[in-house]
C-alpha cells in the first residue's frame, strides 16, 4: 500500500484496533539508484547474499576473464528471500505474457 491510500492517516496502533488495516510509508529521501547487469547470490543457513554489480570488460570474446565492479551487497534473511523470489516470479510472468518470453542461457 503507498502513502496516501489510507485517507484516516490513523497511527498503526489505531488503524490496528479498528480491524488489523495498517499503511506503509515509503520513504525516499535518502533512496539511491543503481543499475547492475551482473548478480551473484551466495548462501548459508541464516542469510542469503545478493550481490550487484556492473560488468565493465569492454571485449568479452576477446578477453579471458571478464571484470565486474559490485556495487552492493544485500543480506537478507531466508524468509525474505523467499518473498523475494515470488514477488520477482509475479513480475516476470506478468513482464512475459505482456512481451514475450525471456530466454535465458
Amino acid at each position: 500500500m503507498k502513502d496516501g491510500d489510507d485517507a484516516d492517516d490513523k497511527s498503526g496502533a489505531e488503524s490496528e484496533a479498528r480491524g488489523g488495516r495498517r499503511t506503509v510509508r515509503w520513504d525516499d529521501s535518502r533512496m539511491q539508484t543503481s543499475f547492475a547487469n551482473v548478480v551473484n547470490v551466495q548462501s548459508t543457513r541464516e542469510q542469503v547474499d545478493l550481490f550487484f554489480g556492473t560488468n565493465k570488460t569492454w571485449n568479452p570474446s576477446a578477453e579471458r576473464s571478464l571484470t565486474v565492479d559490485l556495487s552492493h551487497r544485500i543480506m537478507l534473511s531466508p524468509l525474505a528471500a523467499k518473498r523475494l523470489s515470488q514477488a520477482l516470479n509475479g513480475v516476470l510472468r506478468e513482464y512475459e505474457a505482456r512481451y514475450g518470453k525471456l530466454e535465458v542461457e
